[in-house]
């Protein structure tokens, strides 16, 4: 596989490049609607079982990062190209806030997408945080609603029963 110009393994982290870059927003590769370069080929891809066409591709991939509590992908676009990168675990801990940040929006996101709020519970649950240290988990929230990303469902609940939306 190391032959492979798409794929490529290194320590901690599988890298997957495609040529040209994505049709979507970055930022919306979960829940914007699916666009294909080549209609004929797609609808060939799709009668053949090979593809779906519901643009639920990045959903399962988050779904199944949440899954195995595994840093956020990483996404980068350039003129040409496009590079997806795949982390292996790390404890909460050793991550950045920018990837805490991260993997906090494609939880919101995901939420989102199914129609359901972020909670201190599915926080808790997608970063495998433990109920005593709930704190850690309202921190990452507030973080995250002060940076503009999300936003309280209501002002008015009790603390312990607070939602939040993706702004």
């Amino acid at each position: 596989m190391d032959q492979c110009p798409w794929w490529r393994s290194s320590r901690g982290r599988v890298e997957i490049t495609n040529p040209g870059a994505p049709l979507v927003d970055i930022d919306r590769l979960i829940d914007a609607m699916p666009r294909t370069r080549n209609e004929s080929l797609a609808a060939l891809m799709r009668r053949t079982d090979i593809c779906e066409e519901r643009g639920s591709g990045w959903d399962k991939i988050i779904a199944q990062i949440e899954a195995k509590q595994l840093p956020s992908p990483s996404v980068g676009v350039s003129d040409d190209s496009t590079r997806v990168v795949l982390y292996a675990p790390r404890p909460l801990a050793e991550l950045s806030l920018a990837e805490r940040c991260q993997a906090l929006y494609f939880h919101a996101c995901l939420r989102y997408v199914r129609g359901e709020f972020v909670t201190n519970a599915s926080v808790r649950q997608r970063f495998g945080i433990h109920q005593r240290n709930s704190a850690q988990a309202s921190r990452l929230i507030i973080s995250a609603v002060r940076e503009g990303g999300m936003i309280p469902d209501s002002t008015e609940a009790a603390k312990q029963l607070k939602r939040y939306l993706l702004w």
